[in-house]
C-alpha cells in the first residue's frame, strides 16, 4: 500500500538526515517522499 511507502519513505529520509548523508542523497530521497504523497493525494483525492 502506498501509505506503507510512504512511511518507508519517510523513515529512510530521516535516519539519511540523522547520519549526515551527503544533501544529494537527502535531496533524492525527499523528492521521492514527495512524490509518492502526491500519488497518495492524488488516488484519494474526493
Amino acid at each position: 500500500m502506498i501509505n506503507d511507502d510512504i512511511c518507508k519513505k519517510r523513515d529512510e529520509l530521516n535516519k539519511s538526515i540523522e547520519n549526515g548523508e551527503d544533501y544529494n542523497i537527502i535531496y533524492k530521497i525527499s523528492v521521492e517522499l514527495d512524490e509518492l504523497i502526491d500519488k497518495y493525494y492524488k488516488k484519494h483525492k474526493k
